[in-house]
């Protein structure tokens, strides 16, 4: 491992690793944000409810 952080410089590294994690926190936010189930800001648009207003209730067979 010392030789590793000989080759790099410590500061610049994790600077460069906390810039980098930063930015890929702020892109994965905006894609969520951007999808209408986990956007955490504005109420969710509901689901149209066609499937329950189309079933008609059936006839049972005659004996």
């Amino acid at each position: 491992m010392h030789k590793m952080w000989s080759t790099f410089d410590p500061r610049r590294t994790l600077v460069s690793l906390a810039i980098f994690l930063f930015t890929l926190a702020i892109l994965i936010h905006f894609i969520l944000l951007s999808t209408n189930r986990y956007n955490w800001l504005e109420a969710p648009t509901p689901a149209p409810a066609v499937a329950a207003a189309s079933v008609a209730p059936v006839a049972a067979p005659a004996t």
